[in-house]
């Protein structure tokens, strides 16, 4: 888990290119505008593509990346998936798995997806943002940073006196219908970009 809004942005201040929100009404149009920016990261990259699904399925806070992972990897997109219900990346294993990635696919355009805490108005949006994530930081753990580029969504609020119970009274709700939109986002777009390099 980590929280984006560490710099206290407003959510007017936020590139509207890069985020949507459950709590907006036009969410078609929000999520072609994300799909559209996906697609463009995607297809501008000549690495083979990897989608690294972080989080544990044994805090309902932090199970949003098992779930978009096991969820996409249902729809058969054509590139790798790490990180489901079945075999979760976590605080545990990621460093073995980011090894096992770069010794199977070289250097690998990593493209993570993990949840997100931040202020209470804030839950709901998901963002796609250059550059790695630090997977754990909310909750003070020390793991490395990762990917190319990565996807968050706000599943609960921060309560910085008690992160961890933040993650475990987020509602299942919350997580799965951002899983579900992420996973349409994905969707839309993995058919569309290049063939994967073999």
């Amino acid at each position: 888990m980590w929280s984006f809004f560490r710099n206290k942005k407003s959510k007017d201040e936020l590139d509207s290119t890069k985020m949507l929100s459950l709590q907006k009404y036009s969410k078609e149009s929000e999520i072609e505008k994300i799909s559209n920016k996906l697609k463009e990261v995607l297809s501008q990259t000549p690495k083979e593509i990897i989608f690294l699904c972080v989080g544990s399925d044994r805090s309902t806070g932090d199970s949003l990346g098992p779930l978009v992972g096991t969820m996409i990897k249902g729809k058969n997109i054509p590139f790798p998936v790490y990180g489901t219900l079945e075999e979760p990346v976590h605080a545990l294993n990621i460093k073995n798995v980011l090894k096992e990635i770069h010794k199977k696919y070289g250097e690998a355009f990593i493209f993570g997806i993990d949840a997100s805490l931040g202020d209470e108005g804030q839950i709901g949006y998901i963002f796609i943002r250059e550059g790695p994530f630090i997977p754990g930081n909310a909750v003070n753990k020390v793991l490395p940073s990762v990917g190319n580029y990565h996807m968050k969504a706000i599943v609960n609020y921060l309560d910085p006196f008690s992160p961890v119970q933040s993650l475990n009274s987020t509602r299942l709700y919350t997580v799965t219908i951002l899983a579900e939109i992420i996973t349409e986002i994905i969707t839309r777009v993995a058919f569309d970009v290049r063939e994967p390099i073999k």
